[in-house]
């Protein structure tokens, strides 16, 4: 059976793979202590639950849910937007539900660009936003992260012979893999960098609350964009409010994009069920104290975590943001990112990210999500220690 070439480029992802492995330990006895994946093991707000456990008694939610019928939402993510970053926001044009941040990154480039025309991704990155490429036929330019530039792009090291090719930039601050965070200057330099070359900035922005040590939150794109000429953003309600079963987010810019995504996601799918959008607005219109609760926790983890690590020589600098920790691996195991996921699983059931699966210069890391409580996480690092001392 012939199938289309496309698929050659999703055949595998650091997910799936280790995914994999991590079936092997279960088969071979072992307790799995999962910190491979960014899924919060925490409860999305009671403000939530109640308001989607109400929306169940009413027929009137249990049909198809069309454009239209997400005006009530659409509003409520504007002037949730305006309030927290001081950008009008038009919700009949500028706003557009998804089924979380990854529908945006993966659809989108099928509404930009043509096959052969090159995005501009960061590397290492996360995996979706290369796949949405790859869909949409396109070819991908990596952008290097390194740790000497604070894992942010050097945006004058891009050729001119690529740029003439190049529809498309994205980015994603604070960042998967690496925790790294930008500031508002250098969305600025970048928004002027994609208006000179024609370029459409896409931002996926789904740790907009995840700081910590009381730095201020994040900026968004559009704050640099605030006419909306060239840029969209993505949120979503997995991280802030621990919905990521619920699929719930948005994007948010330039009309013009949003009418274009809207297009691609009119064939994919109607929309969410209606009582999961109420649920959404309950939260944008909440106190915001579950997203206080929800970084507390994550910050205290990441202290136990780190302490924990240091205490057995892994050294590693504290993460300011985002629910990782992205870790140097020790010298013996440099360039086998890979090869130390699968068998640290194997032998201890502690199963963490390879850095080479988020892309070319992620090799020699690996990531480590704090998706367990501080106990947990301390019992993961234990079974390191005695991993390391084994291998080493």
């Amino acid at each position: 059976m012939r199938f289309a070439n496309r698929l050659n480029y999703l055949s595998s992802n650091v997910f799936a793979d280790m995914d994999k492995s991590k079936a092997e330990a279960i088969s071979a006895g072992k307790t799995i202590i999962d910190l491979s994946l960014g899924s919060s093991d925490l409860s999305a707000p009671n403000v939530a639950i109640a308001t989607i456990e109400n929306s169940l008694h009413d027929p009137i939610t249990h049909g198809y849910l069309l454009h239209h019928g997400t005006l009530p939402f659409r509003e409520a993510v504007a002037r949730w937007y305006t309030k927290r970053f001081n950008v009008e926001i038009d919700p009949q044009t500028e706003v557009l539900p998804l089924i979380g941040s990854q529908e945006g990154t993966g659809h989108f480039p099928l509404a930009i660009l043509n096959p052969g025309e090159i995005a501009l991704l960061c590397d290492p990155g996360y995996p979706s936003h290369a796949g949405g490429v790859y869909l949409a036929g396109g070819q991908i330019y990596t952008m290097p992260l390194l740790a000497e530039n604070k894992f942010l792009p050097i945006l004058a090291d891009i050729p001119t012979s690529v740029l003439a090719k190049a529809r498309l930039m994205v980015l994603n601050y604070p960042h998967n893999p690496t925790t790294a965070m930008a500031s508002l200057s250098f969305f600025e330099e970048t928004v002027k960098f994609c208006q000179k070359n024609s370029l459409v900035l896409v931002h996926d922005f789904p740790y907009a609350d995840i700081v910590f040590d009381g730095i201020e939150i994040p900026p968004s794109i559009l704050q640099a964009d605030p006419n909306k000429s060239s840029s969209i953003e993505f949120f979503t309600f997995s991280k802030s409010y621990n919905m990521g079963g619920f699929r719930i987010g948005f994007a948010i810019g330039n009309a013009e994009l949003v009418t274009a995504l809207k297009k691609i996601k009119t064939i994919v799918d109607f929309n969410q069920y209606r009582g999961i959008l109420k649920g959404a607005i309950a939260v944008l219109e909440s106190s915001q104290e579950t997203v206080k609760q929800t970084v507390a926790e994550l910050q205290k983890r990441r202290d136990a975590f780190i302490e924990a690590l240091n205490n057995i020589n892994w050294l590693v600098e504290s993460p300011k943001s985002t629910m990782y920790v992205w870790a140097k691996l020790p010298r013996s195991w440099q360039n086998k990112s890979i090869d130390f996921c699968q068998q640290l699983v194997l032998k201890t059931g502690v199963a963490v990210s390879p850095g080479a699966g988020f892309g070319k210069q992620g090799e020699g890391y690996v990531r480590f999500a704090l998706v367990h409580n501080s106990d947990v996480l301390e019992v993961a690092v234990e079974r390191i220690a005695g991993f390391l001392e084994k291998t080493i």
